[in-house]
């Protein structure tokens, strides 16, 4: 391997992973999350390792940012809890069984599609009848793919590839959001 081609090589890789998104499916994330807080309910996001940190940027960033209830699950004594008491691979069921409202907004996010705690809680999601969206990689045909009203899939075996993706497409979703809002705003003060 050449080693000076490597981020160049890697850049253009991830890019070209970030282009994949069906750009409709990133408008219907961001009207799904914009029909929830209107409605005054919130966005529940959950992850493992560096998804869960995504989860807990994005929630923030939406709050923060947009204006827009959100939550995630990253306190350990939470984690520890649930999965003392329950088993590890039922902790996201549980706490949406405990914190996720009726017309809440789920969003999971598994680099694999395969995490047993993100599955089981996508499928506690559905039983809810809450929102699901899922962002998942790896496989094309992983499990977690086909559970979510939307479902963004990253084309790559690379973690960090499919992490990096994911929090791209997310937080272009808040800024989407935002400059919504933005416009709306603009179009509301010229008109008065």
């Amino acid at each position: 391997m050449n080693l000076a081609d490597y981020f160049p090589k890697y850049f253009r890789q991830l890019s070209e992973r970030i282009e994949e998104v069906a750009l409709n499916d990133l408008i219907r994330v961001s009207e799904l999350i914009v029909k929830a807080d209107a409605v005054g309910k919130k966005v529940v996001l959950v992850g493992n390792g560096g998804s869960a940190a995504m989860a807990s940027h994005v929630a923030v960033d939406l709050v923060k940012a947009a204006g827009i209830r959100a939550i995630n699950f990253n306190e350990a004594d939470l984690i520890t809890c649930f999965s003392n008491d329950f088993g590890y691979e039922y902790w996201v069921e549980k706490a949406l069984e405990f914190y996720a409202d009726d017309g809440d907004l789920v969003i999971l996010i598994s680099s694999s599609g395969q995490s047993k705690n993100i599955l089981n809680g996508a499928e506690k999601a559905l039983s809810l009848g809450l929102g699901l969206v899922t962002f998942s990689g790896f496989s094309e045909n992983n499990p977690l793919r086909a559970l979510g009203r939307i479902n963004f899939w990253a084309n790559s075996q690379s973690y960090n590839h499919v992490e990096m993706t994911h929090h791209v497409w997310l937080v272009a979703v808040i800024d989407f959001i935002i400059e919504k809002k933005l416009k709306v705003e603009q179009i509301t003060q010229s008109v008065t």
